[in-house]
């Protein structure tokens, strides 16, 4: 409980600070790192807002998604911190369905798959936190993305049946990130009488990680890495597995984490220089890793060994984050404040 009061105060001390950034960032079109693929002389869209109006800011597509995602999370979680009313004036007009058509299109587009999974997940995450919030806004935003919902619901179930290995590095194509932020969206769509996602999630991440054991977590961080490949595989497993399942799971996968080993993925990681969009995913790693070491500190039983030393990584990983979270440049501000919030919350 120390814990979790430690994240709440915490929130609510940066709540407003992190709004403020998400709003300026959902409408600042430039600069823009889209891409695209084009098929004859002169193909290429006249600007972001042209190709995806509604999730055209933030520099790419899924920062955008993951702002729009902070500024409902915040608005649930932290409402009397936040801007209310400013947010929801510039939600309702982003989620719009003639707007959220051209997302739609976007995603089923080649360019589109580009977001494949960590767009596709963020987006699910975006849209299970309007249905999931009994709120008249909530509820008209939910019924605007419902069809955004169902196609990237889709892509998941073509793309998974084919997708033979998971991806294990720690950037944008990560599957257990991408499943983790998909599965609360599947796990509402399966208690709503569809199970069909929340299966293959689940079926997924079993044939993928189940069998998986002393993973080599010394290598870990990768020079790029904004997410940690063994710890997102924990967090993911952490969701799949019942609680004693996943705590036997984690003793064969990360044996040592009660004495604080492998020690690199105890220690934060140094952001040499900010401007550049690349090093600056580093202080997104500290605060994911922060995130994923809540995680486990929350799943894993009373009295297991582990969890104060989970609760000391969380803590020491959230201290190096934090700071850059807002005024940092704008390769790490674009997108940063997503990982504090999902982090705190």
């Amino acid at each position: 409980m120390e814990l979790v009061d430690d994240w709440a105060r915490l929130l609510g001390a940066e709540a407003g600070s992190y709004a403020r950034v998400a709003l300026t960032n959902i409408r600042r079109e430039f600069p823009s790192g889209m891409c695209h693929t084009m098929n004859a002389p002169g193909d290429f869209p006249y600007r972001p807002r042209a190709r995806t109006p509604v999730f055209y800011g933030s520099f790419d597509w899924h920062s955008c998604v993951q702002m729009h995602w902070l500024l409902v999370r915040l608005l649930r979680v932290a409402g009397d911190a936040v801007p209310g009313s400013e947010i929801r004036a510039a939600l309702s007009g982003h989620f719009d369905r003639v707007a959220l058509a051209a997302e739609e299109e976007f995603i089923l587009s080649r360019d589109g798959l580009r977001e494949r999974p960590y767009g596709w997940g963020w987006a699910l995450a975006l849209i299970h936190e309007t249905a999931s919030w009994d709120d008249p806004h909530g509820r008209r935003w939910a019924a605007a993305l419902a069809q955004l919902g169902d196609k990237l619901g889709g892509l998941f179930l073509e793309w998974l049946p084919k997708a033979t290995y998971p991806v294990r590095h720690g950037t944008h194509s990560n599957s257990a990130f991408g499943l983790s932020r998909a599965l609360p969206y599947a796990a509402a769509r399966a208690r709503s009488g569809d199970p069909a996602l929340l299966a293959a999630i689940t079926a997924k991440a079993h044939a993928w990680f189940g069998s998986d054991m002393l993973y080599p977590g010394g290598l870990e961080p990768s020079g790029l890495d904004f997410l940690s490949p063994a710890l997102t595989e924990a967090e993911l497993m952490a969701q799949v597995l019942h609680a004693d399942e996943f705590a036997e799971w984690l003793g064969v996968f990360l044996p040592g984490i009660e004495r604080g080993e492998p020690a690199s993925l105890f220690t934060p990681a140094v952001v040499s220089d900010p401007g550049d969009g690349e090093f600056a995913h580093l202080h997104g790693l500290n605060a994911s890793r922060a995130w994923c070491w809540r995680r486990l500190a929350e799943t894993l039983p009373d009295g297991d060994p582990r969890i104060g030393s989970a609760v000391m990584a969380a803590r020491a990983h959230a201290k190096a984050a934090l700071p850059h979270v807002v005024g940092d440049d704008y390769m790490v501000e674009h997108w940063l404040a997503s990982y504090a919030v999902l982090m705190l919350s």
